[in-house]
This record gives C-alpha cells, sequence and structure tokens, in this order.
C-alpha cells in the first residue's frame, strides 16, 4: 500500500513536470524587445501608464518597465519580468501582482534567472568545430560531436543549478503547471481549420485550457480594463489601481503568448504524459519547422526552451508588441481598425482565473464575454502566431515519449571487487572476487522531474548471481594454492539476488515512511517528492553531465542483497582447527551480501518511443555477513564463527527497459 502510494504520489509528480517552454530570462528578453520595438508615441503610452501603476509601489516596481541596465542582483521587478512570473510563478494575474508586490522569495528567482541568462549567453558562444579537411573528416567530426556533447551538458548543468535554486526559493515551481495543457497548443483538428475557427474554439467557455486560450481571455481582461482608463473619470488612486490591474493582466496573458512560439508546445499536445513531456523535449531541442496564419507565409524553424536564439526572440517579440499595442491604444482611447466596446463591468482587480487548478477555461462574468470585436482583435495577433501541428491521425508530428511511467527490464551486470580478507580471519591477506548476475526488473520511470540532471527512478530486480572463488587462500601452504575453491578465502558460489532503488528526502526510505502524509497534505507530499527525485534535500545526488557521460552520487538510493547458498546445498570453505594445532576444519555455510552503491557513471544511455538501453558503471562498497559456520568434517568437530568481509568494487552493467 504504501509502494503504491508513492508511485501514485511521484506520478502526479511527473504530471506536474515543469514542461514550460521558455525560461525566465527568455521570457524577459522577448518581453524586453517588444517594449524596446514600440514607436515612441506608444512607447510614451507605456511609461506613463507603468508610472502610474507604480503608486505605492515604487521600491519594488522598477522605474523602468524594461530594465535593460538590470544586472544579476535586480533589486526590483520590471514589468518585463512579469511576462516571466506569469504561469511560472504565479497562476493567475491577481496571484502575479501579489507575488510581484508582497513576495520575499520573488527577488532571488530573479536573481537566480539573472544568473542563468549570463551562462546560458556563454554557453551559446561555443560552437562545435566544422570539419575543415576531408583527409581528417573522421577526427573532425569526433572532435564536434564531442564539443556539441560538451555544450549540451553545460547546457543542462546549468540549468540544473538554477532549477533547483528557484526550486528552493519557489518551493511549489515543479508542481504548479498541474496536468492541464495551459501552457501549449491545442492541436488543430482538421487541415483546413482556420485562425477564425481556431480563436473561437480555445476561447469558447468549457473548452481545454491552451496556451491561445489563456493568452485570450487574460489579455481579453486587460482591454476591458483599458476601455475604462480610456472612458472614466477616475481619481489618481483610482487609476493607480486600475492601471496596475490592467497591465498585470496583459503581463500574465503575454507568458503564454510567448509560449505558443516555443517548438515543443506547437507539436500537439495530445498523449500520455510520457509522450507530452517527450515530444516537449524533442522538438524544443532539435526544432521544428512551422508557418504561420498568415496567407502565403514563409517557414520559419522554431526552436524551445533554453535554446532561444535571437530570431526566435524577434518573432516571438513582434506578436507580443501587437498585443501590448492594442491594450495601449485602446487605454489611450485610440482608434484601430477594430475597437473594444466600452466595458463598465470590468473590476478594478486582476483575474482571478486559476490556470494551474483548472482543465477548461470558464464563463467570464455577465457583460464581460467575448465580443465579435474581442475574437477580431484575437484574430488579428494569431495571424503572427505558429500553425500547431494536427492532433492524432494522419498528418501528425512525430511523437516522443521521456522516460516516464512504468517499465518492465532487464540488467546484466558484472563486477570485481576487492575483499578484505575472508570468513575466517586468517587468510593470506587481501583478494578480488569476480561475479555476474543477470536480473528481471519492475519499476517506475521517473527520470529527470525537473530536468535530465534529476534521477527519480523506482524499481525492484530479482535475479540469480554468480561469484567466481577469491584470490586470495586460506593459508599459503603449497597444498592450498592447489586446492581451488575449497582452500580459497572465499570459495566460487551463486545465489538469488535482489536490487531496490528509490529516490530519498532527507534519509534512505523516508518516502516510503511519509507515504501516508500523501492522503494528508498531497501538495506537501509531492514537493518532497520533487525535490528526492532532484537530488534530496541536500541536493548532493544531482546527476552531473559531460561531454563524457553523466555522473550521480547515489549512496542510499540504491541496496542490493544476494543470498549465498539459498535453496541449493550449504557452502564450504576451510576453517582453522580447533583447539589451536589440529587439523583444519571443512565448514558449511550460508551468506547474505548487502550491496552500496556510491557514485554512478553513465556514459551512454538510448532512448525510443518505447525502450531504453544505458550501461552503468557503479562505485560500490559492500558487506557478505555469513551465519555461524557448521563443521562437516571432521566429525564432531565444534562449529567455527565466521567473520564478516568487507569490499569495496566496480560494476558495470547493462540495463534495457520496455515501458508502457
Amino acid at each position: 500500500m504504501a509502494i503504491s502510494r508513492i508511485l501514485v504520489a511521484l506520478g502526479l509528480t511527473c504530471a506536474t513536470h515543469p514542461s514550460f517552454a521558455w525560461v525566465y530570462p527568455e521570457h524577459r528578453d522577448i518581453a524586453v524587445l517588444s517594449i524596446e520595438s514600440l514607436d515612441p508615441e506608444r512607447k510614451a503610452l507605456f511609461d506613463q501608464l507603468w508610472a502610474e501603476a507604480r503608486t505605492g509601489h515604487e521600491k519594488r516596481l522598477c522605474e523602468q518597465g524594461a530594465d535593460t541596465a538590470q544586472g544579476v542582483t535586480p533589486e526590483c521587478i520590471d514589468w518585463a519580468a512579469m511576462s516571466a512570473i506569469g504561469g511560472d510563478h504565479s497562476c493567475s494575474s491577481q496571484q502575479l501582482l501579489d507575488t510581484v508586490i508582497s513576495s520575499k522569495w520573488i527577488l532571488a528567482v530573479a536573481e537566480v534567472a539573472a544568473r542563468l541568462k549570463v551562462d546560458l549567453m556563454q554557453i551559446s558562444k561555443t560552437l562545435p568545430v566544422t570539419p575543415q579537411q576531408e583527409s581528417g573528416r573522421l577526427i573532425s567530426e569526433l572532435r564536434q560531436q564531442l564539443e556539441s556533447e560538451a555544450i549540451r551538458a553545460d547546457r543542462s548543468n546549468a540549468l540544473r543549478i538554477a532549477d533547483m535554486r528557484i526550486q528552493r526559493a519557489d518551493s511549489e515551481y515543479a508542481i504548479r503547471a498541474g496536468s492541464n495543457n495551459a501552457h501549449f497548443l491545442l492541436a488543430r483538428p482538421r487541415v483546413d481549420f482556420t485562425a477564425q475557427e481556431y480563436i473561437d474554439t480555445t476561447l469558447r467557455s468549457g473548452s481545454e485550457i491552451s496556451a491561445v486560450g489563456v493568452w485570450g481571455r487574460f489579455h481579453l481582461s486587460a482591454l476591458q480594463k483599458a476601455t475604462r482608463l480610456a472612458q472614466e473619470n477616475l481619481s489618481p488612486d483610482e487609476r493607480s489601481t486600475l492601471a496596475r490591474a490592467t497591465l498585470a493582466d496583459e503581463a500574465f496573458a503575454l507568458h503564454f503568448l510567448q509560449d505558443v512560439f516555443a517548438a515543443g508546445h506547437v507539436a500537439g499536445t495530445w498523449g500520455d504524459v510520457s509522450q507530452r513531456r517527450g515530444t516537449h523535449d524533442h522538438y524544443n531541442e532539435s526544432g521544428l519547422e512551422v508557418r504561420t496564419w498568415q496567407a502565403g507565409a514563409t517557414t520559419a524553424v522554431l526552436m524551445g526552451d533554453a535554446h532561444m536564439r535571437p530570431e526566435d526572440a524577434m518573432r516571438a517579440a513582434e506578436a507580443v508588441r501587437l498585443s501590448l499595442e492594442q491594450v495601449l491604444d485602446t487605454a489611450a482611447g485610440r482608434q484601430r481598425t477594430t475597437n473594444l466596446p466600452y466595458t463598465p463591468t470590468a473590476p478594478n482587480e486582476p483575474e482571478t482565473f486559476d490556470v494551474c487548478e483548472n482543465t477548461q477555461l470558464e464563463p467570464m462574468s455577465q457583460g464581460r464575454e467575448p465580443t465579435p470585436e474581442a475574437l477580431q482583435l484575437g484574430v488579428e495577433v494569431l495571424m503572427l502566431t505558429p500553425v500547431p501541428s494536427l492532433g492524432e491521425g494522419l498528418g501528425a508530428m512525430p511523437r516522443f515519449r521521456a522516460e516516464l511511467g512504468p517499465f518492465l527490464g532487464v540488467a546484466g551486470a558484472f563486477n570485481v571487487r576487492a575483499v578484505d580478507g575472508g570468513f575466517t580471519g586468517l587468510e593470506d591477506g587481501s583478494g578480488f572476487v569476480g561475479g555476474a548476475d543477470l536480473s528481471l526488473r519492475v519499476g517506475y520511470g521517473l527520470d529527470g522531474v525537473i530536468g535530465e540532471s534529476g534521477d527519480g527512478l523506482i524499481y525492484f530486480s530479482v535475479g540469480y548471481s554468480g561469484d567466481t572463488p577469491s584470490t586470495n587462500e586460506f593459508t599459503e601452504t603449497a597444498p592450498a594454492q592447489e586446492g581451488g575453491s575449497l582452500t580459497a578465502a572465499i570459495p566460487a558460489r551463486t545465489g538469488f539476488t535482489a536490487r531496490i532503488r528509490m529516490p530519498f528526502y532527507l534519509i534512505p526510505g523516508d518516502l516510503l515512511l511519509l507515504s501516508p502524509l500523501y492522503l494528508v497534505s498531497p501538495k506537501t507530499y509531492q514537493g518532497m517528492a520533487v525535490t528526492s527525485v532532484n537530488g534530496g534535500l541536500i541536493p548532493w545526488q544531482l546527476g552531473w553531465a559531460t561531454r563524457f557521460g553523466r555522473f550521480q552520487f547515489v549512496l542510499g538510493r540504491e541496496v542490493g542483497v544476494t543470498f549465498y547458498g539459498l535453496g541449493s546445498e550449504d557452502l564450504s570453505l576451510l576453517a582453522p582447527g580447533e583447539p589451536p594445532g589440529s587439523g583444519p576444519r571443512v565448514v558449511e555455510f550460508k551468506s547474505t551480501y548487502l550491496e552500496f552503491p556510491i557514485l554512478e557513471y553513465r556514459p551512454y544511455r538510448s532512448f525510443d518511443t518505447t525502450q531504453s538501453s544505458a550501461l552503468v558503471v557503479k562505485l560500490f562498497g559492500a558487506v557478505d555477513i555469513p551465519n555461524k559456520g557448521q563443521t562437516v568434517f571432521p566429525p564432531g568437530a565444534p562449529g567455527a564463527d565466521l567473520d564478516s568481509v568487507y569490499s569495496i568494487g566496480v560494476r558495470i552493467a547493462f540495463d534495457w527497459r520496455r515501458y508502457f
């Protein structure tokens, strides 16, 4: 029961993996570009509206709406950053505004993001070497591959550090997204689906929540408030409150409009959690060719989170600027081709609709429903955005899976370990033992809940193991040297083996012990689970990527046990005679061998849509605990007290899994 609770909780954790589009500094950069590209008149309107919104909160809200001089330790939050905080660090524009103005942790998040931006910029300057000449093509291509892997590893490590620091500052970061598709584009049902039909579908009450639907709802709320700014005679305090709510609604909306331009969010949202996660990650890194809704538009390649190029930022900023211009023009009473009617029922406060908890769009209050003018304004912006891929069926984009969900697997391994002597304590010094095993596994893949540096793998395996006799002997005498397994300090053995792996929060096994907490406080337990699979409370067990593979400290996450002599005849070895000076005794015994992996190195891993394979090298410590030996020769001799044997070794395993 406890194990099933853990799997349910961690499975939900995976469903809440932060599959957001752009990372914080990329969101902010897009917003900065959109503000900087405003024409002078609209830029003046924006500055005026931002100045009014800051009233009473000048210390927390930066003087500039797009503070381009901000360093790596921000002391305030500008409006551009609010589009990064919306969605990823808040679930509504009301939460966004409360977080920006009142929370103590948001500046810590902003600092991590500023540092991440510097790191990503440094990584982007490192380009693989292009092969120069045919004669050295093989060497050049190998060097290029290694340098590409180094860049990928550097990016992974930078994101690992940033994500964990953000998680510590914002404890709900990894679980805020819920299991809905708020950050994704809804797939098109057919090839002739028009932009008008798409905006109608995504904004309709009761429709599945999506990036365009969330942007449209909160953008409409901002526009409705803007009509009041243009039409009503407000006091300075009232105008400040309304301006602040308007810009909060629009900043929250723009987070999702920016998400529309991330490759992994265009490819469609259908499929289970594993497919959505895998497809998201693949296209964000590999890129995706798209076209916009505009007639005759040429195609372009989009990238995704942490891979944003200048052209990606400029493309997204164009749509963001148009959305912002609609709000600025409406607030100033400037006429556009389409104008939203005055909406006196628009509230003074930001929207409270929660995009994390809801899976469908709820109807807006009476008098605030989308009008034909609102839909036309939506289409105007939508024309600049990528056309989403088709839904499941003919013509759909290829889908990919992440290593999430239940699996069956097979693992084969061999090991070499150095032993500190033998069971009797009188052996000829230290020696070595070799072994091999084959096992069947059943488990739940949770690799990389926050990122690929994480490791939430849970499994249980059973198998069969065999060892060679140790290289050290019972004595140095010539007969002992010729005696084979019987005279070895540790004889050749076979046994049944079992292995379990599970992440932990602070001490090994604590998620199992605390599993009832999930029934009382699911969010608390999920937060612990997220922390566990990503290194633990003290994140010393995070994976570290390099161009040559991945390293991880894993002590406490995994334990193997082998029962030697179980289900077969007892093992035999020689023990000193009793009383001393008498001939040696032949002793039968059984033993329990416990293995504790310490450091793990994974030079290779491959994963397709359902299967994974990996080569894993582990440094481990072990203890072999014998039971009291029973003397079988000479008859009547007393039994022998056997010592535990400690060892350290290296285990090389090939791990294959089939996900379901």
